[in-house]
C-alpha cells in the first residue's frame, strides 16, 4: 500500500514563505511523476507543480517564479517551496504520485492559509 504523507502547511502572511513536504512509503523511483495539487473552497482541484522521474519540472502559470518543486530521493520526499505567497494561494494542498501503470496516489492534504 503506497502512502503519501504531507506536512508543512500553516498560516502565513502575504509575502511570506512555506515549504511543504511529501514523504512516500516507497522509493520515489517507483513513480513516473510526482506533483502538488491544490483545492480552494468552491473550486476544482488544480495542478500546482509536478516533477518527472527524470527531473523535469512543470508549474502552473499562477505560481511560476514563486514556487519550486524538488525532491530528495534518499528521504523519499518531494518538496514544494512557496515564496511570495498571496491570499489567492490559500487552499488545501495535496501530494500526488503516478506509477508506471498511471495509477494515482494521493496524500491526505495540508492546509495553507495566506492572510492579507
Amino acid at each position: 500500500q503506497v502512502q503519501l504523507v504531507e506536512s508543512g502547511g500553516g498560516l502565513v502572511q502575504a509575502g511570506g514563505s512555506l515549504t511543504l513536504s511529501c514523504t512516500a512509503s516507497i522509493r520515489l523511483v517507483s513513480f513516473t511523476a510526482m506533483g502538488w495539487y491544490r483545492q480552494a473552497p468552491g473550486k476544482q482541484r488544480e495542478l500546482v507543480a509536478s516533477i518527472t522521474r527524470g527531473g523535469s519540472a512543470n508549474y502552473a502559470d499562477s505560481v511560476k517564479g514563486r514556487f519550486t518543486i524538488s525532491r530528495e530521493s534518499s528521504k523519499k520526499t518531494v518538496y514544494l517551496q512557496m515564496n511570495s505567497l498571496k491570499p489567492e494561494d490559500t487552499a488545501a494542498y495535496y501530494c500526488n504520485s503516478k506509477d508506471s501503470g498511471q495509477k494515482a496516489y494521493w496524500g491526505q492534504g495540508t492546509q495553507v492559509t495566506v492572510s492579507s
